[in-house]
Protein backbone atom coordinates (compact mmCIF):
# COMPACT_ATOMS: atom_id res chain seq x y z
CA UNK A 1 0.00 0.00 0.00
CA UNK A 2 1.17 3.32 -0.75
CA UNK A 3 0.92 5.08 2.25
CA UNK A 4 0.67 9.02 2.10
CA UNK A 5 3.11 11.52 4.24
CA UNK A 6 0.31 12.40 6.90
CA UNK A 7 2.46 15.77 7.52
CA UNK A 8 0.34 17.36 4.93
CA UNK A 9 -2.82 16.70 6.42
CA UNK A 10 -1.71 18.89 9.33
CA UNK A 11 -1.82 21.83 7.23
CA UNK A 12 -4.96 23.65 7.78
CA UNK A 13 -6.97 24.27 4.92
CA UNK A 14 -5.84 26.08 1.11
CA UNK A 15 -2.74 27.51 0.74
CA UNK A 16 -3.02 31.62 1.48
CA UNK A 17 -2.67 32.95 -2.09
CA UNK A 18 -4.63 30.00 -3.76
CA UNK A 19 -7.68 30.91 -1.33
CA UNK A 20 -7.58 34.57 -1.89
CA UNK A 21 -7.10 33.73 -5.46
CA UNK A 22 -10.27 31.02 -5.27
CA UNK A 23 -12.39 33.98 -3.53
CA UNK A 24 -11.45 36.51 -6.23
CA UNK A 25 -12.09 34.18 -9.22
CA UNK A 26 -15.25 33.38 -7.78
CA UNK A 27 -16.50 36.81 -7.54
CA UNK A 28 -15.44 37.68 -10.66
CA UNK A 29 -17.79 34.62 -12.54
CA UNK A 30 -20.49 36.05 -10.21
CA UNK A 31 -20.19 39.95 -11.51
CA UNK A 32 -18.44 40.02 -14.59
CA UNK A 33 -18.16 43.85 -14.69
CA UNK A 34 -16.82 44.65 -12.07
CA UNK A 35 -13.31 46.42 -12.19
CA UNK A 36 -11.44 44.44 -9.29
CA UNK A 37 -8.29 46.44 -8.66
CA UNK A 38 -5.57 43.15 -7.19
CA UNK A 39 -3.32 44.94 -4.51
CA UNK A 40 -3.32 41.20 -2.78
CA UNK A 41 -0.91 38.68 -4.33
CA UNK A 42 2.76 40.18 -4.72
CA UNK A 43 2.87 39.83 -8.41
CA UNK A 44 4.66 42.27 -10.08
CA UNK A 45 2.74 44.90 -13.16
CA UNK A 46 5.47 46.26 -15.00
CA UNK A 47 7.42 45.07 -18.08
CA UNK A 48 10.89 43.69 -17.87
CA UNK A 49 13.61 45.75 -17.97
CA UNK A 50 14.40 46.35 -21.78
CA UNK A 51 17.96 45.54 -20.90
CA UNK A 52 16.54 42.00 -20.13
CA UNK A 53 14.40 41.52 -22.61
CA UNK A 54 17.54 42.24 -25.07
CA UNK A 55 19.95 39.68 -23.68
CA UNK A 56 17.48 36.65 -23.45
CA UNK A 57 16.95 37.73 -27.08
CA UNK A 58 20.35 37.63 -27.59
CA UNK A 59 20.38 34.06 -25.84
CA UNK A 60 17.31 32.52 -27.52
CA UNK A 61 19.20 33.40 -31.22
CA UNK A 62 21.77 31.73 -29.52
CA UNK A 63 20.46 28.66 -28.87
CA UNK A 64 19.42 28.43 -32.53
CA UNK A 65 22.62 27.57 -34.06
CA UNK A 66 25.13 25.19 -33.59
CA UNK A 67 28.09 27.18 -32.53
CA UNK A 68 26.69 28.65 -29.21
CA UNK A 69 23.74 25.92 -28.57
CA UNK A 70 23.55 25.07 -24.87
CA UNK A 71 22.52 22.07 -23.35
CA UNK A 72 22.61 21.16 -19.70
CA UNK A 73 23.77 24.06 -17.69
CA UNK A 74 25.64 23.89 -14.54
CA UNK A 75 23.25 23.24 -11.95
CA UNK A 76 24.73 25.55 -9.69
CA UNK A 77 24.39 28.25 -12.14
CA UNK A 78 26.59 29.86 -14.56
CA UNK A 79 29.93 31.79 -13.39
CA UNK A 80 28.88 35.17 -15.53
CA UNK A 81 25.82 35.23 -13.11
CA UNK A 82 27.20 33.86 -9.92
CA UNK A 83 30.57 36.02 -10.78
CA UNK A 84 28.38 39.07 -11.35
CA UNK A 85 26.15 38.78 -8.53
CA UNK A 86 29.14 38.21 -6.09
CA UNK A 87 30.99 41.73 -7.22
CA UNK A 88 27.59 44.06 -7.67
CA UNK A 89 25.82 43.09 -4.49
CA UNK A 90 28.58 41.93 -2.02
CA UNK A 91 32.16 43.09 -3.18
CA UNK A 92 31.11 46.57 -4.28
CA UNK A 93 29.80 47.41 -0.77
CA UNK A 94 32.63 45.72 1.20
CA UNK A 95 31.40 42.13 1.90
CA UNK A 96 32.89 38.93 1.33
CA UNK A 97 31.00 36.80 -0.56
CA UNK A 98 32.37 34.61 -3.79
CA UNK A 99 30.55 33.32 -6.60
CA UNK A 100 31.40 29.52 -5.55
CA UNK A 101 29.56 29.91 -2.48
CA UNK A 102 26.37 31.18 -4.80
CA UNK A 103 23.60 28.77 -6.22
CA UNK A 104 21.29 29.76 -8.52
CA UNK A 105 17.57 28.47 -8.85
CA UNK A 106 14.50 29.56 -10.49
CA UNK A 107 13.35 31.59 -7.48
CA UNK A 108 13.88 32.36 -3.84
CA UNK A 109 10.73 30.60 -2.74
CA UNK A 110 11.77 27.01 -4.24
CA UNK A 111 15.23 27.98 -1.63
CA UNK A 112 13.33 28.74 1.42
CA UNK A 113 11.41 25.84 1.38
CA UNK A 114 13.72 23.51 0.12
CA UNK A 115 16.81 24.57 2.63
CA UNK A 116 14.98 22.79 5.51
CA UNK A 117 15.73 19.14 3.82
CA UNK A 118 19.82 19.21 4.78
CA UNK A 119 18.80 19.81 8.66
CA UNK A 120 17.83 17.18 10.93
CA UNK A 121 13.92 16.75 11.53
CA UNK A 122 14.85 17.46 15.36
CA UNK A 123 16.14 20.74 14.75
CA UNK A 124 13.59 23.33 16.37
CA UNK A 125 12.80 26.32 14.42
CA UNK A 126 11.82 30.00 15.13
CA UNK A 127 10.00 31.70 12.70
CA UNK A 128 7.89 35.12 13.37
CA UNK A 129 4.32 35.31 13.65
CA UNK A 130 2.81 37.00 11.30
CA UNK A 131 4.75 35.28 8.54
CA UNK A 132 5.50 34.06 4.80
CA UNK A 133 3.43 30.84 4.81
CA UNK A 134 6.28 28.89 3.12
CA UNK A 135 8.50 29.01 6.23
CA UNK A 136 6.04 27.34 8.26
CA UNK A 137 4.31 24.61 5.95
CA UNK A 138 7.42 23.29 4.14
CA UNK A 139 8.95 22.71 8.36
CA UNK A 140 5.11 21.40 8.63
CA UNK A 141 5.42 18.74 5.17
CA UNK A 142 8.38 17.88 6.33
CA UNK A 143 7.39 16.39 9.82
CA UNK A 144 9.31 19.16 11.45
CA UNK A 145 6.44 20.86 13.79
CA UNK A 146 4.17 18.48 15.55
CA UNK A 147 0.20 18.91 15.37
CA UNK A 148 -1.90 22.20 14.94
CA UNK A 149 -2.88 23.68 18.47
CA UNK A 150 -6.00 25.54 19.09
CA UNK A 151 -4.47 28.75 18.58
CA UNK A 152 -3.60 28.58 15.21
CA UNK A 153 0.26 28.10 16.47
CA UNK A 154 2.25 24.51 15.76
CA UNK A 155 3.47 23.07 18.91
CA UNK A 156 6.98 22.07 17.97
CA UNK A 157 7.43 25.77 15.99
CA UNK A 158 8.58 28.69 18.40
CA UNK A 159 6.84 31.81 17.32
CA UNK A 160 8.30 35.04 17.69
CA UNK A 161 5.61 37.71 18.03
CA UNK A 162 5.53 40.68 15.89
CA UNK A 163 3.09 43.10 16.32
CA UNK A 164 2.87 46.74 16.24
CA UNK A 165 4.21 46.87 20.50
CA UNK A 166 7.66 45.77 19.35
CA UNK A 167 7.50 47.60 15.72
CA UNK A 168 6.71 44.57 14.03
CA UNK A 169 10.75 43.14 14.74
CA UNK A 170 11.15 39.67 16.07
CA UNK A 171 13.53 39.58 19.61
CA UNK A 172 15.73 35.95 20.10
CA UNK A 173 13.66 33.59 21.78
CA UNK A 174 14.53 33.25 25.72
CA UNK A 175 15.00 29.04 24.49
CA UNK A 176 17.40 27.60 22.43
CA UNK A 177 16.73 27.22 18.73
CA UNK A 178 18.12 25.93 16.01
CA UNK A 179 17.15 27.18 12.66
CA UNK A 180 15.48 30.72 12.46
CA UNK A 181 13.55 32.22 9.85
CA UNK A 182 14.57 36.01 9.22
CA UNK A 183 12.71 38.22 6.57
CA UNK A 184 13.57 42.14 6.07
CA UNK A 185 12.53 44.07 4.13
CA UNK A 186 9.35 41.86 5.99
CA UNK A 187 6.87 40.11 4.32
CA UNK A 188 4.16 40.68 5.00
CA UNK A 189 4.40 43.48 7.37
CA UNK A 190 6.46 46.06 5.17
CA UNK A 191 8.91 46.20 7.68
CA UNK A 192 12.57 46.35 8.44
CA UNK A 193 15.44 45.31 10.80
CA UNK A 194 18.26 47.57 11.77
CA UNK A 195 21.74 46.63 12.23
CA UNK A 196 21.66 46.76 16.18
CA UNK A 197 18.79 44.23 15.90
CA UNK A 198 20.45 41.71 13.39
CA UNK A 199 23.55 41.76 15.66
CA UNK A 200 21.43 40.79 18.45
CA UNK A 201 20.28 37.81 16.41
CA UNK A 202 23.86 37.18 15.19
CA UNK A 203 25.24 36.98 18.58
CA UNK A 204 21.97 34.45 19.49
CA UNK A 205 23.23 32.42 16.78
CA UNK A 206 26.84 32.33 17.58
CA UNK A 207 25.62 30.94 21.28
CA UNK A 208 23.40 28.86 20.72
CA UNK A 209 24.94 27.33 17.83
CA UNK A 210 21.52 28.03 15.82
CA UNK A 211 21.70 28.93 12.02
CA UNK A 212 19.75 31.64 10.38
CA UNK A 213 17.97 31.93 7.35
CA UNK A 214 17.75 35.04 6.06
CA UNK A 215 15.39 36.21 3.32
CA UNK A 216 16.48 39.44 1.52
CA UNK A 217 13.95 38.56 -1.22
CA UNK A 218 13.03 42.76 -1.16
CA UNK A 219 16.44 44.10 -0.43
CA UNK A 220 16.52 46.31 -3.54
CA UNK A 221 13.67 48.31 -1.96
CA UNK A 222 15.84 50.06 1.25
CA UNK A 223 16.56 52.88 0.92
CA UNK A 224 17.32 54.01 4.53
CA UNK A 225 20.96 54.01 5.58
CA UNK A 226 20.56 52.13 8.95
CA UNK A 227 19.00 48.91 7.25
CA UNK A 228 21.94 46.59 6.23
CA UNK A 229 20.53 45.07 2.89
CA UNK A 230 22.63 41.64 3.64
CA UNK A 231 22.75 39.81 6.99
CA UNK A 232 26.87 39.92 5.74
CA UNK A 233 26.98 43.24 7.04
CA UNK A 234 26.95 42.09 10.82
CA UNK A 235 30.11 41.11 11.64
CA UNK A 236 30.18 37.33 12.20
CA UNK A 237 27.10 36.32 10.12
CA UNK A 238 28.98 34.35 7.69
CA UNK A 239 29.74 31.92 10.11
CA UNK A 240 26.02 31.56 10.96
CA UNK A 241 23.94 32.99 8.26
CA UNK A 242 22.52 31.48 4.94
CA UNK A 243 20.91 34.36 2.92
CA UNK A 244 17.87 34.25 0.07
CA UNK A 245 17.65 36.62 -2.76
CA UNK A 246 15.57 36.94 -6.02
CA UNK A 247 14.89 38.79 -9.04
CA UNK A 248 11.30 38.43 -8.91
CA UNK A 249 10.55 42.06 -7.41
CA UNK A 250 13.90 43.26 -8.40
CA UNK A 251 13.35 43.32 -11.57
CA UNK A 252 9.69 41.98 -12.27
CA UNK A 253 11.24 38.22 -12.66
CA UNK A 254 8.08 36.86 -11.20
CA UNK A 255 6.96 35.27 -14.47
CA UNK A 256 10.70 34.44 -15.68
CA UNK A 257 11.74 33.27 -12.62
CA UNK A 258 15.35 33.67 -10.87
CA UNK A 259 16.96 33.97 -7.68
CA UNK A 260 19.66 32.75 -5.57
CA UNK A 261 20.90 31.17 -2.06
CA UNK A 262 24.38 32.09 -0.48
CA UNK A 263 25.59 29.63 1.61
CA UNK A 264 29.32 30.75 3.27
CA UNK A 265 32.32 28.07 2.85
CA UNK A 266 32.45 28.11 6.70
CA UNK A 267 29.04 27.45 8.05
CA UNK A 268 28.46 24.27 9.22
CA UNK A 269 26.32 22.31 11.18
CA UNK A 270 26.63 18.91 13.21
CA UNK A 271 26.25 15.10 12.97
CA UNK A 272 24.55 13.37 15.88
CA UNK A 273 27.70 12.51 16.89
CA UNK A 274 29.49 16.15 16.74
CA UNK A 275 31.01 16.01 13.55
CA UNK A 276 30.83 19.58 11.79
CA UNK A 277 29.78 19.53 8.40
CA UNK A 278 29.70 22.32 6.11
CA UNK A 279 26.49 23.22 4.99
CA UNK A 280 27.05 24.30 1.21
CA UNK A 281 28.41 21.14 0.99
CA UNK A 282 25.24 19.17 1.54
CA UNK A 283 23.19 21.87 -0.44
CA UNK A 284 25.22 21.22 -3.12
CA UNK A 285 24.33 17.65 -3.15
CA UNK A 286 20.65 18.44 -3.24
CA UNK A 287 20.59 20.92 -5.53
CA UNK A 288 22.00 18.97 -8.17
CA UNK A 289 20.11 15.55 -7.63
CA UNK A 290 17.10 17.68 -7.24
CA UNK A 291 18.03 20.32 -9.78
CA UNK A 292 18.78 20.45 -13.18
CA UNK A 293 19.57 24.53 -13.44
CA UNK A 294 17.93 27.84 -14.10
CA UNK A 295 17.66 28.00 -18.26
CA UNK A 296 20.99 29.64 -20.25
CA UNK A 297 18.20 32.54 -21.49
CA UNK A 298 17.01 33.30 -18.23
CA UNK A 299 20.23 33.52 -16.54
CA UNK A 300 21.23 35.95 -19.49
CA UNK A 301 18.55 38.18 -18.67
CA UNK A 302 19.28 38.28 -14.96
CA UNK A 303 23.19 39.05 -15.62
CA UNK A 304 22.00 42.26 -17.86
CA UNK A 305 20.88 43.69 -14.62
CA UNK A 306 24.22 44.54 -13.40
CA UNK A 307 25.12 45.76 -16.87
CA UNK A 308 25.15 50.25 -16.58
CA UNK A 309 21.84 49.81 -18.25
CA UNK A 310 20.30 47.12 -16.03
CA UNK A 311 21.13 49.11 -12.54
CA UNK A 312 19.15 52.28 -14.34
CA UNK A 313 16.48 50.71 -15.76
CA UNK A 314 16.17 48.45 -11.98
CA UNK A 315 16.35 51.57 -10.26
CA UNK A 316 13.76 52.85 -12.36
CA UNK A 317 11.15 49.79 -11.56
CA UNK A 318 11.75 49.87 -8.01
CA UNK A 319 11.32 53.48 -7.79
CA UNK A 320 8.14 52.88 -9.32
CA UNK A 321 6.58 50.72 -6.87
CA UNK A 322 8.26 52.35 -3.83
CA UNK A 323 6.15 56.07 -4.78
CA UNK A 324 3.12 53.44 -5.52
CA UNK A 325 3.72 52.36 -1.93
CA UNK A 326 3.96 56.11 -0.77
CA UNK A 327 1.11 56.84 -1.97
CA UNK A 328 -0.84 54.17 -0.39
CA UNK A 329 0.82 54.77 2.77
CA UNK A 330 -0.12 58.85 3.07
CA UNK A 331 -3.78 58.60 1.43
CA UNK A 332 -4.98 55.53 4.06
CA UNK A 333 -3.10 57.64 6.69
CA UNK A 334 -4.94 61.10 5.78
CA UNK A 335 -7.97 58.78 5.58
CA UNK A 336 -7.23 58.09 9.15
CA UNK A 337 -6.50 54.22 8.61
CA UNK A 338 -3.54 52.85 10.36
CA UNK A 339 -0.96 51.66 8.38
CA UNK A 340 2.71 50.58 8.63
CA UNK A 341 5.57 49.42 6.54
CA UNK A 342 5.56 50.75 3.14
CA UNK A 343 8.54 52.79 3.43
CA UNK A 344 11.40 50.64 2.41
CA UNK A 345 9.35 47.20 1.48
CA UNK A 346 6.87 47.37 -1.35
CA UNK A 347 4.28 46.20 1.38
CA UNK A 348 2.21 48.44 3.47
CA UNK A 349 0.34 46.67 6.54
CA UNK A 350 -2.98 47.71 6.98
CA UNK A 351 -5.11 47.59 10.35
CA UNK A 352 -8.53 46.50 10.02
CA UNK A 353 -11.10 48.90 11.09
CA UNK A 354 -12.17 48.94 14.76
CA UNK A 355 -15.75 47.64 13.54
CA UNK A 356 -14.47 44.83 11.14
CA UNK A 357 -11.59 42.77 13.58
CA UNK A 358 -11.58 39.76 11.30
CA UNK A 359 -8.81 40.48 8.30
CA UNK A 360 -10.87 37.72 6.27
CA UNK A 361 -14.02 39.49 6.88
CA UNK A 362 -12.43 42.92 6.05
CA UNK A 363 -10.79 40.80 2.93
CA UNK A 364 -14.55 39.82 1.84
CA UNK A 365 -15.56 43.39 2.68
CA UNK A 366 -13.73 45.33 0.34
CA UNK A 367 -14.01 42.84 -2.43
CA UNK A 368 -17.88 42.48 -2.87
CA UNK A 369 -18.19 46.58 -2.17
CA UNK A 370 -15.02 48.46 -3.19
CA UNK A 371 -13.72 45.52 -5.66
CA UNK A 372 -10.15 45.75 -4.05
CA UNK A 373 -7.97 42.53 -3.30
CA UNK A 374 -5.92 42.55 -0.21
CA UNK A 375 -4.24 39.66 1.60
CA UNK A 376 -6.06 38.91 5.03
CA UNK A 377 -3.13 38.98 7.57
CA UNK A 378 -4.56 36.47 9.71
CA UNK A 379 -3.57 33.80 6.64
CA UNK A 380 -0.15 34.72 7.66
CA UNK A 381 -0.36 33.49 11.29
CA UNK A 382 -2.96 34.51 14.39
CA UNK A 383 -0.94 37.73 15.04
CA UNK A 384 -1.48 38.69 11.62
CA UNK A 385 -5.19 38.70 12.54
CA UNK A 386 -6.82 42.37 12.46
CA UNK A 387 -4.47 43.51 9.36
CA UNK A 388 -4.48 43.37 5.55
CA UNK A 389 -1.55 43.24 3.90
CA UNK A 390 -1.92 45.84 0.33
CA UNK A 391 0.80 45.49 -2.16
CA UNK A 392 2.30 48.69 -4.52
CA UNK A 393 2.89 46.11 -7.58
CA UNK A 394 -0.27 47.53 -9.67
CA UNK A 395 -0.23 50.52 -11.71
CA UNK A 396 0.23 54.09 -10.67
CA UNK A 397 -3.56 54.56 -11.82
CA UNK A 398 -5.21 51.74 -10.29
CA UNK A 399 -3.37 52.63 -7.18
CA UNK A 400 -4.80 55.75 -7.00
CA UNK A 401 -8.03 54.80 -7.53
CA UNK A 402 -8.01 51.83 -4.95
CA UNK A 403 -6.89 54.76 -2.03
CA UNK A 404 -9.59 56.90 -3.36
CA UNK A 405 -12.03 53.94 -2.96
CA UNK A 406 -10.68 52.90 0.31
CA UNK A 407 -11.07 56.22 2.21
CA UNK A 408 -14.77 55.41 2.75
CA UNK A 409 -13.48 52.95 5.58
CA UNK A 410 -12.02 55.69 7.77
Amino acid sequence: MARINENYLKLPGAYLFSEVGKRAAKFQKENPDAKIIRLGIGDVTRPLPQVCIDAMKAAADEMGKVETFRGYGPEQGYSFLREAIADFNYTRRGLNVNADEIFISDGSKCDCGNIQEIFSLDCKIAIGDPVYPVYNDSNVMAGRTGNLKPDGHFEGVVYMPCTAENNFAPKPPAEKVDMVYLCSPNNPTGTTLDKASLEAWVAYAKENDAVILFDAAYAAYITADNVPRSIYEIDGARDVAIEFRSFSKTAGFTGTRCGYIVIPDGLTGTTSTGERVPLKKLWARRHTTKFNGTSYITQRGAAAIYTPEGQAQVKELVSYYLENARIIRESLSAAGLTTYGGVNAPYIWLKTPADIPSSWDFFDKLLHEKHIIGTPGAGFGPCGEGYLRLTSFNSRENTIEACERLKTFS
